[in-house]
């Protein structure tokens, strides 16, 4: 299927900082800016830039940046699953992940992942795609938070709630190997009837359990 990817860009003033959010970013555009040294939540930040580059580069993928003086402050990746999971299973075209979210530890509480999320599905771009998210508890900073667990898991529904993504039971293992962990999904307007039960299969791969 062809990916439309339609940039679109805001700006937000908060607490004395003046940051610019924008997105589908091109990879070059991305290689251009600096990068903050505390966006490390999933890799070293000289790797992360050039993993998003690369996402930026795929015919579905999608960077949604925050920027303040030319550094990249949060991010927001959209990718297909890597083949080694089972969401990439159906072979859907139309299934996308919201693969990583993340905000450099001084921005945060300043809204900037919501608003990532709201430019990410600006407009109609996003309503002919299932898109998901897995949320584990693992890769949540409970320490740099002061949160516990359940409130962690509380803070990422309301985030995700933002773009009207929903909590979708599954019996995927590594989703139900803490109560915490969860899929939460967000089904397009345009996405056929078909899709959506293509999907059901590959949430629930031991359907004839339940």
């Amino acid at each position: 299927m062809e990916h439309i990817k339609k940039h679109h860009m805001r700006s937000i003033f908060k607490s004395g900082h003046h940051i610019t959010i924008e997105g589908p970013i091109p990879a070059e555009a991305i290689s251009q800016l600096g990068f903050h040294p505390d966006l490390d939540a999933f890799r070293r930040p000289s790797e992360q830039q050039e993993a998003l580059t690369e996402i930026a580069d795929l015919p579905e993928g999608r960077i949604i940046l925050a920027h303040e003086n030319s550094i990249i402050i949060g991010y927001v990746t959209f990718h297909y699953a890597d083949e080694c999971e089972r969401w990439s299973e159906g072979n859907m075209t139309d299934l996308i992940e919201l693969g990583a979210i993340e905000v450099a530890d001084e921005y945060r509480s300043l809204g900037i992942g919501r608003e990532m999320l709201l430019t990410a599905f600006e407009g109609e771009q996003m309503e002919r795609y299932i898109i998901f998210t897995t949320e584990y508890y693992w890769h949540w900073d409970l320490k740099g938070s002061g949160l516990s667990v359940w409130d962690y898991r509380k803070m990422m529904e309301k985030l995700m709630q933002t773009v009207d993504m929903t909590w979708y039971a599954t019996d995927d293992p590594e989703i139900c190997s803490h109560p915490a962990n969860c899929l939460m999904v967000r089904i397009g307007s345009q996405v056929p009837l078909a899709s959506e039960e293509q999907f059901d299969r590959v949430r629930f791969r031991y359907r004839f359990m339940y």
